[in-house]
């Protein structure tokens, strides 16, 4: 049985090969009836393609002459997505970089008819896009690379830089391929470590795909381990606060990559590391919840001293 979006593109096919065919000779050759061939017609012409009908003994239907079709075409949905699609891999680093974005731009526009041309050309001029810029640019080619290797579950090994500058090539089973603020990681289990591991994909120096396999497990959630693993990465200052509120409350007021939140009797304990003990006193003072800080004590005393500063701007009416 035909979808009628195949039948739609063999009438394409038909008035691109046999200009001139009637409606009776279209509707015999996909076994459908003329109003169907009719709705078809229509349909094309709605997408901006210039099918024109013809009266009389030897007319039919035939592209308006002159007219050399593109080798694709897209509605207007589907131009939005791939126009969104291109700013969004530039904007995310995916290797993507001005001057290939435009070229890509370049020929979709090529093969758009001219009313929604214009449209997503409005789009590129007006769009703002309020995601984060990655803060790094890995290889586009080695997304791809990484990714084949978590589908095909192969093994890859990494000739990776860590944080200290230290070199080491290891052999990994990649599980995942994760963006998350500005960055791109790859969780995986590192033979070198034999343990899981959260690696950053501007710290890769070279990529091998290897031909050995592994078995990736099935409940594998790669989000939910790197922000397992940003969470409990060490810092300056180990926190330990006890919100007062709900578990679902504090995970809707907590991002799962600041720290862990673990139920407790007098309300869901939040544990982390962080590097500036005045940003986290700022971050705690606007949560919408009360809250006891047990460790460390220069916290308190931070939330102290910002205490004595609202106040300040808060009951000091004279300008500055």
């Amino acid at each position: 049985m035909y979808h009628p979006t195949t039948r739609v593109l063999t009438i394409l096919e038909l008035l691109q090969s046999y200009p001139g065919l009637s409606g009776e000779e279209m509707a015999a050759r996909l076994e459908v009836d003329v109003r169907t061939v009719r709705r078809y017609i229509t349909m094309l012409q709605d997408m901006g393609l210039p099918v024109e009908a013809a009266r009389g003994r030897h007319g039919g239907y035939r592209l308006r002459l002159g007219f050399k079709l593109p080798p694709l075409v897209f509605n207007e949905g589907e131009a939005v997505a791939l126009t969104l699609g291109l700013m969004l891999a530039q904007r995310l680093g995916l290797g993507a970089t001005s001057i290939e974005v435009a070229g890509a731009a370049a020929k979709l526009e090529r093969v758009l008819p001219a009313p929604l041309r214009a449209q997503i050309q409005t789009l590129q001029a007006v769009l703002i896009m309020d995601v984060p810029l990655a803060k790094t640019e890995p290889m586009g080619a080695w997304v791809l690379e990484l990714a084949t290797a978590v589908q095909q579950q192969k093994q890859v090994q990494l000739h990776y830089c860590a944080w200290n500058q230290d070199e080491t090539v290891r052999l990994v089973d990649p599980y995942g391929v994760v963006y998350r603020a500005g960055y791109w990681y790859l969780p995986a289990y590192c033979h070198l470590r034999a343990e899981l591991r959260t690696f950053r994909l501007d710290r890769v120096l070279n990529l091998t795909l290897c031909a050995t396999t592994f078995e990736r497990p099935t409940s594998f959630d790669p989000l939910a381990h790197v922000n397992q693993a940003l969470a409990t990465m060490p810092g300056v200052w180990a926190i330990d606060v006890c919100l007062h509120t709900t578990l679902a409350e504090a995970q809707q007021i907590i991002p799962p990559s600041l720290g862990i939140l673990t139920v407790e009797k007098n309300g869901v304990a939040l544990t982390c590391y962080v590097q500036n003990l005045a940003w986290f006193a700022h971050f705690l003072a606007g949560l919408d919840c009360s809250l006891q800080i047990r460790h460390p004590a220069e916290l308190r005393l931070t939330m102290q001293n910002l205490a004595v500063k609202a106040t300040q701007f808060a009951t000091d009416p004279s300008p500055a």
